[in-house]
């Protein structure tokens, strides 16, 4: 088997790795655990739940929640629960075990590249702009503009806000020292290179907002630009924009850090000023955020000047269960929202929470906290319209109501929303109140629409212990030896397995050959060999799923698994003998491989000898 490498890690260092950790320790440190038999169980951080059923088991090295879906082992819990990347999270076990992080591969020349460290030219660029903002001689204008807005000096520096002067090169003067530090500049979109030769830098005039990765590293630059007073109102009496040329807010360009579709401006600082965050408010602008901070709303992000995204809804939700949506009040706030819901549909679970907050005419949030405060500002954000209410209001004032093709037409509509919901609990309310409002059957619109009503689906059928459920061979093995990988040592050469035309063989194969390469990996780490892999999603399957053969019949289990598929692997090799000798002659060797195989089925026939237990 080949070495995999894993965010350019050797796997045998993540197997070693997974090796020394403990995993209750690890989540334990976080999220206080409890016995309960031989596991270990919490409530879920990852959704809200009154009763735990967030599941770790120490000899499996995998944590499991029957609520959410979470799984995955030390790695992963430190990748969802500190919002690390997996080479993050690697380094912090590291770290903790007292292992050397080995220097990581790298692929090709353009991945060199990419990958060059870039973040100490940004957080140096975002101290030339707070350098900038107390020094330089046109300072005050962007220090007035800050002070017109409600901000404090000490907000300000909280959330690294700078200055970047009017002139060409005043960043690249600077900090371009070199050729290599100008590439850098380049790189990062800091600054531009010309046609003709040379470069020049893309943020002047403008007052700086530092975009921070989850981990407070600068990554990019957001930059207001600054005008005087007769300007600005000449422009807003001419009807005009300041320009494509020269437009009020800048983002930096998409670099190898900066991604403006998936980074969210605040939640860095969102994390760092509340221990615990309850709810996300998700607005337009910087100044927004910044504004709303000033004034004690520190849970407010903004997307960077794009609509939502999925990736966006990641990291919204992996922080807090509920997210509110805030709009402008007008026709184009309101068809931002609906391309918005029709974003978080497919992500829209238990223990999540959707809702749209639309403002008065006029205002944006900075506004409108400061004309009303912070308490009845919350009260907004409280009574803000749920993501299943807008859906059907949108939708019932499309239609004619009191007519009967309007309501049907009103079935028509939703229908193509519906199917994008995975979540079936919250499908079905949906239904409900659709059924509700076209006054039909819940059963007969559920039907209708291709669903089963709550209540009518079809019942589980009851097992009893006498009774186990029937896997085939393959995924019984591999179910086994996640719960004891050990096991794997009894199966002698699993090559001979190659051949067997079975789902899942190549899989099977591959783990036996892994155990037995390494004796002692827990099945954490087996899932890690798998990370990113098509397979990962079987075997993450498998590992949570609970196993229904007691602990004591696991190796009895395994052995007779291991018959059904010799037995199917001799049938094969003898049957295709047979065929053969029908047509034609056989070999000499062939005829004594047949006869080793006929005596090899006749022994697989008899019934097998079970090990004697203590």
């Amino acid at each position: 088997m080949s070495v995999r490498m894993a965010g350019r890690i050797p796997q045998h260092f993540i197997d070693e790795l997974l090796n020394r950790v403990d995993i209750v320790d690890i989540i334990d440190s976080r999220v206080p655990l409890r016995k309960a038999g031989r596991d270990y169980q919490a409530r879920c951080p990852f959704h809200e739940e009154k009763s735990p059923s967030f599941t770790v088991s120490q000899t499996k090295q995998f944590y499991h929640c029957f609520g959410c879906g979470a799984h995955g082992s030390a790695i992963g819990f430190l990748m969802e629960y500190e919002h690390l990347d997996f080479v993050e999270a690697v380094k912090e076990l590291a770290q903790k075990s007292g292992m050397t992080l080995p220097a990581l591969e790298q692929d090709n020349g353009e991945r060199r590249q990419q990958q060059q460290d870039l973040h100490p030219i940004l957080q140096e660029s975002a101290n030339f702009y707070r350098n900038q903002l107390k020094q330089h001689p046109e300072a005050d204008k962007a220090v007035d503009y800050l002070k017109q807005r409600g901000l404090t000096g000490e907000i300000a520096a909280e959330f690294g806000i700078g200055f970047a002067p009017n002139g060409w090169d005043n960043l690249s003067s600077a900090l371009g020292g070199n050729q290599q530090r100008i590439e850098q500049l380049i790189t990062t979109g800091m600054a531009i290179k010309k046609d003709a030769g040379g470069h020049y830098d893309r943020f002047r005039n403008r007052i700086m907002f530092p975009i921070r990765d989850r981990r407070g590293r600068v990554i990019a630059f957001g930059g207001r630009i600054l005008e005087n007073n007769a300007q600005e109102s000449a422009s807003a009496a001419a009807g005009r924009t300041l320009g494509a040329a020269n437009p009020k807010y800048l983002n930096s360009p998409e670099s190898p850090l900066f991604h403006k579709g998936k980074e969210l401006y605040g939640l860095y600082e969102a994390r760092q000023a509340l221990r615990q965050i309850e709810r996300l408010l998700v607005v337009e602008g910087y100044m927004d955020v910044v504004a709303l901070a000033q004034h004690g709303i520190r849970y407010a992000v903004a997307t960077l000047g794009t609509a939502l995204t999925p990736d966006h809804l990641q990291p919204l939700f992996r922080t807090s269960s509920e997210v509110v949506f805030c709009f402008d009040g007008d026709r184009a706030g309101r068809d931002a929202a609906w391309k918005a819901l029709d974003i978080m549909l497919p992500e829209i679970r238990d223990g999540r929470t959707a809702r749209f907050m639309f403002l008065p005419d006029g205002e944006d949030p900075d506004s409108l906290i400061r004309k009303i405060g912070k308490p009845a500002f919350e009260e907004q954000i409280e009574t803000a319209i749920s993501l299943s209410e807008f859906l059907l209001q949108n939708l019932t004032q499309r239609v004619d109501m009191s007519a009967i093709d309007g309501r049907a037409r009103l079935v028509d509509l939703a229908r193509p929303k519906l199917t994008k919901i995975g979540n079936t609990v919250f499908k079905h309310m949906i239904i409900n109140e659709l059924a509700n409002r076209t006054n039909m059957p819940q059963r007969d619109l559920s039907q209708l629409l291709g669903e089963k009503p709550v209540g009518q689906q079809r019942p589980k059928t009851i097992r009893h212990n006498s009774e186990p459920r029937k896997l085939s061979p393959v995924r019984s093995i591999i179910t086994l030896l996640l719960e004891q990988p050990q096991l794997a040592l009894h199966a002698t050469d699993p090559t001979r397995f190659k051949e067997l035309e079975e789902p899942g063989i190549g899989l099977l194969v591959e783990l036996l050959e892994l155990i037995q390469q390494h004796p002692n990996i827990s099945c954490g780490a087996i899932l890690e060999h798998w990370r990113g892999k098509p397979e990962a999603k079987h075997l993450n399957k498998l590992a949570r799923t609970p196993s229904e053969i007691p602990a004591d019949g696991y190796e009895h289990e395994f052995h007779d698994s291991l018959r059904l598929l010799d037995k199917q692997r001799v049938e094969r090799s003898y049957n295709q003998l047979l065929r053969k000798g029908e047509s034609g002659s056989l070999s000499s060797e062939e005829k004594q491989q047949l006869t080793r195989l006929l005596t090899e089925k006749q022994a697989l026939s008899r019934p097998a000898t079970r090990p004697a237990q203590a």
